[in-house]
């Protein structure tokens, strides 16, 4: 058999596991070092101290160490890794050049930092990212939203670490005193979010939609479907908007569908990884999520507060705190 073509048979042992949201790099950079320091020195036993049990039944050491010698055979020795690209709850692919051939090394991780998932596939090449996105956008609503999460810090901004959300927005519907729901919260009916309709931020084509994701309790978050019922609108190449989290039914445009700026998309909910009702935002590269990077997005003439000051904004990209309306 063609090493290669082996190589995408890939190794293989998935289960559902609850991942934790945005993990930073270090965590799986720290699994997958210990993985490329053993293949290189021979050292078969110890390249599996990381696998989970489900992963060692799988791929026990008497799979495990004709596989590796195959591959630093035909290949070489894994000179370097690239940075990797996370994708969340639990998932990571590490470029790892070797010294005849680039091949990327996809791992997921469970809660104890356990290999459930690796493979090793030909390396994808970078899908270019604009340093500047051309599209002139609106917000992805009308009226008054608060940034819960959003700008390019980690201590602004949850998503930071993960590659294709770098720059995304978790945007609340708040009242005048900045709390996002009235009576207790418990139902989703209780939060100003949840209803408000979601619209294009400028003109585009739909290239993928998700539906049929129940509303989560809020409190309770669907990690097994992150992004809920959601949209992804193409603006042009290597421009494409990611919304998640709609109302279950809500969603009003199909695939393929083109749209306008201001369009109606759906309706503000709570379902996938959302304890709440908000809308998750974010640009990036390509409308395939996983192989994405995310770009810093800017919004046309908006309405600014922060820090007690209101100011009209050309072009605003907010952050954390920030309280927006379009005008």
């Amino acid at each position: 058999m063609n090493p290669c073509r082996r190589l995408a048979v890939i190794i293989v042992a998935l289960v559902a596991v609850a991942g934790l949201a945005q993990d930073p790099a270090e965590r799986y950079a720290k699994v997958v070092g210990r993985l490329v320091e053993a293949i290189n020195a021979g050292d078969y036993p110890s390249t599996l101290r990381d696998f989970s049990k489900i992963m060692l039944d799988a791929f026990p050491l008497e799979k495990a160490e004709p596989f590796f010698k195959d591959l630093v055979a035909n290949y070489g020795k894994i000179t370097r890794l690239g940075p990797p690209r996370l994708t969340p709850p639990n998932q990571a692919v590490f470029p790892a050049f070797f010294e005849r051939a680039v091949f990327d090394i996809r791992l997921i991780l469970d809660n104890e930092d356990k290999i459930v998932g690796l493979w090793f596939n030909p390396h994808m090449e970078d899908i270019p990212v604009p340093e500047n996105h051309a599209t002139v956008l609106r917000l992805p609503f009308a009226g008054r939203w608060q940034v819960v999460w959003g700008g390019d810090t980690r201590e602004l901004n949850q998503h930071h670490d993960v590659t294709n959300q770098r720059y995304a927005f978790d945007f609340l519907g708040t009242d005048e005193q900045g709390k996002s729901y009235k009576t207790d919260g418990a139902r989703n009916e209780d939060y100003y979010a949840f209803g408000r309709e979601i619209l294009a931020p400028a003109d585009g084509v739909v290239t993928d939609v998700i539906e049929g994701v129940r509303d989560n309790q809020p409190g309770s978050m669907n990690p097994y479907s992150a992004v809920g019922n959601a949209v992804f609108v193409r603006h042009r190449d290597y421009e494409v908007s990611v919304f998640a989290h709609f109302q279950q039914g809500s969603i009003r445009v199909k695939v393929g569908e083109a749209v306008k700026a201001g369009q109606v998309l759906g309706l503000c909910g709570n379902s996938g990884n959302s304890s709440e009702p908000h809308l998750h935002y974010h640009l990036q590269n390509t409308s395939v999520i996983q192989d994405g990077t995310g770009i810093k997005c800017f919004f046309d003439r908006v309405s600014l507060t922060r820090g007690g000051k209101t100011s009209l904004e050309r072009r605003c990209s907010p952050i954390k705190g920030d309280i927006v309306e379009q005008r």
